[in-house]
């Protein structure tokens, strides 16, 4: 039975989730997408803001349910967050992100709500989940280093005389299309599942892994013949027209993963109501594009200019790692950093020019950058933790 106490209850933790998720959609997800390509001058900070809102909300439809289900039931073994929890772990977590958008430092979101769901979840009284601790923790750790290592490598075979353009970016397209066969969409599967497009081909058709195996090399072979040809009419439109098709695949990508940032926490408090998962997937889709619209333009200049000064190459070197990062999060439904895994792409794909004396990255940024970051987890666990425990000895 719904009661007015319920849906009062309801009522502030949601409009708690929906300013996390203009937050989120302000910071990480919105702005990170697009500022290589901005960086590049492919597309103008406004458009950008525009359309990365426009993905975001389609790909937290599409994609949200992995990240918000960890979020919300993973964290924290042997109770449920309270409506008093969710809403200080959310409130905290978005002042946090909302403190960074406002002093252009790129906050770690998922640090941040983490942070404040485990800080709630034990004040509650409930055990720490060590083994999904454990999963996040290594992806966070592994970020810099395979985000960073690959963009720097693909920085390089760009700007390599001994590999034309015209070769190496419809290789790079035909990767682009192997990951594409294979990430989840709701659509592929029944009911609330995901599939990728070679799974949903394996059980339509059957053949197994010749099926598996052969739809997703056809996929890559279609998008590369597509970039060998363009590269050949076009060489500069084509490293353009890429780029930008790379940011709006992270910008999807983005949406998928964040947005179960926002309404992890309310997930344990629709028990009682019969709301369908892709309504409230739809609920923070909006508050994503909102946030995008209204406040991403900051952080994108920050992130495109303020960091390094970056050209077609370096960008879409930049934009492939973290393509793969982000769909291997949303995978495994682990909360992680846009913020971290782009500003690691950026530093990697800067390093591989700075030895020519362009695109220098700027070393304090950087330091304060990854301080940020580790403030924002500790400061979202430490006050969540003693604001529900105060909150709680007073009520």
């Amino acid at each position: 039975m719904v009661t007015g106490t319920l849906v009062a209850t309801l009522l502030v933790a949601g409009l708690a989730s929906l300013f996390m998720a203009w937050a989120i959609g302000a910071g990480s997800s919105g702005s990170t997408p697009f500022a290589p390509a901005v960086g590049a001058n492919a597309i103008s900070i406004m458009r950008a803001g525009f359309l990365v809102g426009i993905l975001g909300f389609s790909g937290a439809i599409l994609q949200g349910a992995n990240v918000t289900s960890a979020v919300g039931e993973e964290l924290i073994i042997g109770t449920q967050l309270s409506a008093l929890a969710a809403i200080i772990a959310l409130m905290m977590a978005a002042i946090l992100v909302a403190i960074g958008i406002f002093t252009g430092y790129p906050i770690a979101t998922a640090f941040t709500v983490t942070g404040a769901v485990v800080g709630v979840g034990l004040a509650m009284g409930g055990d720490p989940a060590w083994a999904k601790y454990q999963e996040i923790a290594t992806l966070w750790v592994l970020t810099p280093f395979i985000g960073g290592g690959f963009s720097y490598a693909i920085a390089r075979l760009l700007r390599a005389e001994a590999v034309p353009t015209e070769l190496a970016v419809p290789l790079l397209g035909g990767v682009i299309g192997l990951l594409l066969a294979n990430i989840q969409f709701v659509f592929f599967a029944p009911g609330d599942q995901q599939g990728s497009l070679a799974g949903a081909s394996v059980r339509a058709l059957g053949g197994g892994t010749v099926t598996f195996v052969g739809v997703s090399l056809a996929v890559a072979a279609v998008i590369t013949l597509l970039l060998w040809y363009r590269t050949r009419v076009d060489p500069a439109g084509a490293q353009q027209q890429f780029l930008l098709v790379l940011g709006g695949l992270v910008a999807f990508s983005a949406g998928g993963s964040q947005v179960g940032l926002a309404l992890g926490p309310l997930i344990p408090l629709l028990g009682d109501v019969q709301v369908p998962l892709v309504a409230v997937l739809a609920f923070g889709g909006l508050g994503l594009l909102v946030g995008s619209w209204t406040g991403a333009p900051r952080m994108i200049k920050a992130l495109s200019q303020d960091y390094s000064a970056l050209g077609p190459n370096r960008s879409i070197a930049a934009l492939i790692p973290s393509f793969a990062i982000a769909q291997t999060a949303v995978f495994f439904g682990i909360p992680v950093s846009f913020n971290e895994i782009i500003v690691s792409a950026i530093i990697g794909s800067g390093y591989a020019a700075s030895g020519d004396g362009e695109g220098e990255v700027s070393g304090g940024k950087m330091a304060y950058t990854v301080l940020a970051w580790i403030a924002s987890l500790v400061g979202a666990f430490v006050l969540s933790f003693g604001l529900f425990t105060a909150i709680s000895a007073v009520l």
